[in-house]
């Protein structure tokens, strides 16, 4: 891993309005811009170039947000007929190439690529159809846009689009001897006979597919936990089996104190609760993390 510099200008000086993101020594660009000010991006050059844009809708509900992936040879074009007939979105994400040097091949190769990453790290949830055709490319310019991809997917973390990053990309990548750090490393909970894995996250506290969760609560079980797991049951990402509840997919929450009560059914501490192969707790972990 090695670190990146990432330039953000901001036109009006106002961090949620109209922004051009550029990358260190990448020809390519992004522009962010909110839905209330679509019409300034008529003054933008590097919007009325080849490239592949990203509709978003970001709202404060539990529910996923939505995006729509496209492509044009002339994006601000293209986006004047979404301004028209898309209701949903209120951002809008464009990359767009500072040397023109992107092909109708080239941006077909990019849509469909970001629509097919964006449906398996299934953060958000896609208004595009059938995928986009996926143009064939001599073997140099696949490299080249797939350099293209992971930047693209860089600069929408960073503006807060994380939607072409699985849910556990981050503790995957970090392994397990890492000593400055608890990032990735695997904790466990066991309590009443349910079992299940989790793990430190940049974002949160992961919690593990096939997690077995408790099938009855407690009034003491935190009322925001309760809300979210109706909601999970009901969107089947909880399901019963043999008398507990298994989580069928990885979801994050904000602690491992949430975490250890989804699990419980019953309001617990994290740090005390999550444990590593060792018997040891994830607060005696952080405790010898900063003692060292």
């Amino acid at each position: 891993m090695f670190g990146k510099s990432i330039r953000i200008y901001l036109s009006d000086g106002s961090p949620s309005g109209l922004r051009h993101v550029e990358i260190a020594n990448w020809s390519g660009q992004a522009i962010a811009c909110p839905r209330s000010r679509f019409s300034e991006l008529k003054n933008w050059i590097e919007s009325q170039r080849p490239g592949v844009y990203f509709l978003l809708e970001k709202h404060s509900t539990d529910d996923k947000n939505t995006v729509y992936i496209g492509e044009s040879e002339n994006v601000y074009k293209r986006l004047i007929e979404h301004d028209s007939k898309k209701d949903f979105w209120n951002e809008v994400v464009l990359f767009t190439s500072k040397d023109e040097n992107l092909t109708k091949s080239h941006i077909k190769y990019l849509e469909s690529r970001l629509t097919n990453i964006t449906k398996i790290a299934d953060r958000y949830s896609t208004e595009n159809g059938n995928r986009p055709t996926e143009s064939s490319l001599p073997r140099a310019d696949k490299d080249a846009m797939e350099e293209f991809i992971h930047n693209a997917r860089m600069i929408l973390g960073t503006l807060g689009h994380k939607l072409l990053e699985p849910i556990n990309s981050t503790s995957n990548e970090v392994n397990e001897s890492n000593t400055e750090s608890l990032i990735g490393h695997k904790l466990f909970f066991n309590v009443n006979g349910h079992s299940a894995e989790g793990k430190q996250t940049d974002e949160g506290f992961l919690l593990v597919k096939n997690s077995e969760i408790s099938i009855e609560t407690a009034t003491s079980i935190p009322g925001k936990i309760n809300l979210m797991r109706n909601k999970l049951i009901e969107n089947q990402v909880l399901v019963e089996n043999n008398n507990k509840l298994i989580l069928t997919k990885d979801i994050i929450l904000s602690s491992s104190s949430y975490a250890a009560a989804l699990v419980a059914g019953t309001s617990r501490s994290g740090p005390q609760s999550w444990k590593d192969s060792n018997g040891k707790t994830l607060k005696v972990l952080e405790e010898n993390l900063i003692r060292n």
